[in-house]
């Protein structure tokens, strides 16, 4: 297939895609066009999906490796409390993989597209040596409401969503699962009040310390508080990343639910007012092993 019939391809596969009110113009030109509604704040992210590092073509399917790549920019969505608008969507594939690689992958974005009530609105394709897809999500919340990594206050209680490690010790077994944006628990956790949040991309190690880092504050967490997942260990829940769970935090006034729809919320430890950025188990400082790109 060339570049026009791929493209063709794609706005055909978009014709029953959500489409936001918001979102005046899409596939067709050389940008998206969009009018923010009054009152409204615009949050943007992108995120890359890229070959052997964050796949293999053996273990993805096309169709998984584009739902991933959607799946990880959502997941930075509902870490702001928000409500998914429109995505853009940058391509690059081999020669040898062809069009059915293409058309598998869109199938897959898509198809998460629906799920999540999120248009997409353009993008590019290219050749590549490997494959790399870069996703860029915008979303919506009211002006001034985004959780932000720096709300924390010193004496907040933390929470986590979900269970930990669940995806570093299928991967570990050869069998990688595919992220869950938590949207709907943003959604929810932006309306209640919460001061600050992170999505567990990297590790809750890692990002919790970013956390702290951005509130000028530390944090303590307790080890037997900590939800781990079935069969996966405590450094997995701890270091692993890729568990895509919401971290945050919460003043003693709100009443934070056990659930959100059928997603447990488990409290695991308080922001404290020690060295900013400094995370301490069970009163030990915990190193910060999550994935660090430039580690």
């Amino acid at each position: 297939m060339r570049e026009t019939e791929i493209i063709d391809w794609i706005k055909s596969a978009v014709r029953n895609n959500y489409r936001d009110k918001t979102l005046r113009r899409g596939i067709g030109d050389d940008c998206a066009i969009v009018s923010p509604r009054a009152g409204e704040d615009l949050v943007f992210t992108s995120d890359f999906v890229l070959e052997d590092r964050h796949f293999t073509l053996d273990t993805h399917t096309p169709a998984a490796i584009g739902e991933k790549a959607l799946a990880r920019s959502l997941s930075d969505l509902a870490a702001m409390g928000a409500e998914p608008v429109f995505c853009l969507v940058s391509l690059a594939v081999p020669a040898k993989l062809g069009g059915a690689f293409v058309e598998g992958f869109y199938k897959g974005l898509l198809g998460t597209a629906n799920r999540y009530a999120i248009s997409l609105a353009g993008g590019d394709l290219a050749r590549f040596d490997q494959v790399i897809a870069d996703v860029m999500c915008c979303g919506r919340v009211s002006r001034g409401k985004a959780l932000l990594r720096s709300g924390a206050k010193a004496g907040q209680r933390i929470f986590v969503t979900g269970k930990l490690g669940a995806a570093a010790h299928a991967f570990a077994a050869g069998r990688p699962i595919l992220p869950v944006p938590r949207l709907e628990a943003g959604i929810a956790l932006r309306k209640l009040g919460v001061a600050a949040a992170i999505d567990l991309s990297d590790g809750l190690s890692l990002d919790l310390a970013r956390v702290c880092r951005e509130s000028n504050l530390g944090a303590e967490i307790f080890a037997a508080k900590l939800p781990v997942a079935r069969a996966a260990t405590l450094d997995e829940a701890l270091h692993g990343g890729e568990d895509y769970e919401l971290l945050f935090t919460a003043a003693a006034k709100i009443k934070v639910p056990a659930r959100i729809g059928k997603l447990p919320v488990t409290e695991i430890g308080v922001v404290t007012r020690g060295k900013p950025g400094m995370v301490l188990l069970d009163g030990q400082p915990l190193q910060s092993k999550g994935f660090d790109h430039f580690a």
